[in-house]
This record gives C-alpha cells, sequence and structure tokens, in this order.
C-alpha cells in the first residue's frame, strides 16, 4: 500500500505572485479547501508546502503556498506532483481502493492463471476500465463490473478477472 497518495499535478503558474494552476487527481476538488499543506519531491528530497490560499477558476484549484511570493518562486514546480501522506487522506468507504494501490496487482484470471500486471485504471463516465499488461506483453481493457472484476484485494497485491466473450 502507498504511503503517498497524489492529489494533483501543478500544471502551471497563474499570475505573478507565486499561485499556481493545479489539475485534481482526486475525485473531489473541493478537497483542497481543506488541505493545509501538501509536498512534492525533487530529485528525491520531500519539499513541505504550507497551503496559505485555495480559490477555484473553472473547477479546478488555484493554490498560494506560504512564503512563495513570486513567479520566479514556482515556475520551477510546473509538472510536479502534489502528495499527501496516506493517513492525510479521505477516508474510503469499504470495498473502495486507491488507483495507487492497485496499479502493479497481479491480475489473474479465476482459473489461477496470470493474466499480467494492471498497469493503468481509466475513469470513465460509467465504469472505470482497467489496463491490463499482459504476461504476452500485449495490453488488454476490462471494465471495472460485478461480471468482469471478480476480487479485489490490493493488500495482498492481487485481482481476480472474468473476461467476457466479447473482450
Amino acid at each position: 500500500m502507498l504511503e503517498k497518495l497524489q492529489v494533483g499535478v501543478i500544471s502551471s503558474t497563474h499570475g505573478l505572485k507565486g499561485e499556481v494552476n493545479v489539475f485534481p487527481t482526486t475525485d473531489d476538488a473541493n478537497r483542497f479547501r481543506e488541505l493545509k499543506s501538501v509536498f512534492i519531491e525533487e530529485k528525491g528530497v520531500r519539499r513541505d508546502l504550507e497551503i496559505e490560499q485555495v480559490r477555484f477558476f473553472k473547477g479546478r484549484p488555484i493554490i498560494k503556498f506560504k512564503g512563495l511570493d513570486r513567479i520566479e518562486d514556482v515556475q520551477k514546480m510546473k509538472g510536479a506532483p502534489l502528495l499527501i501522506d496516506r493517513k492525510d487522506a479521505v477516508p474510503l468507504a469499504p470495498g473502495e481502493y486507491f488507483i495507487g494501490d492497485l496499479v502493479g496487482c497481479t491480475v489473474c484470471l479465476e482459473d489461477g492463471s496470470v493474466l499480467g500486471v494492471l498497469d493503468d485504471v481509466l475513469e470513465t463516465g460509467a465504469n472505470d476500465v482497467y489496463v491490463i499488461k499482459k504476461t504476452d506483453g500485449g495490453e488488454i481493457l476490462v471494465p471495472k463490473i460485478p461480471d468482469c472484476v471478480k476480487e479485489l484485494t490490493p493488500e495482498e497485491g492481487r485481482i481476480v478477472v472474468h473476461l467476457l466473450p466479447e473482450i
């Protein structure tokens, strides 16, 4: 299980006073209103950033970090993932998992044979779609619906799927 969770990515600077536009990677962008701090990692070094102000423009957060008051202070952060410690994450309902905990899990068929590894999760309007990198090097897309995803146990690093004939 991941100890650090990504809640957004700095997409660009905003104005000249050290604000940044953030592309949220969390289900609820309004959670930025509650965050007091985040951190980024630069060359393996953790940099804690205290949030001074959050406002929204067209549904996306614009964040001002305390002590970073000029555009020059934040320009190099473009593209940096904003991370939080797992203990600061929004509590999940039973049966819900963070995508980062699922990526890398071994995907097996119901008979126990290994299909591949979960490489990515596509979030669509109807349901998520699992991108599985097959053991033969190919790729297969499996919708996260009860008919297809039979067992999710990321704590064991395992997902069991059933492939529908049309897949």
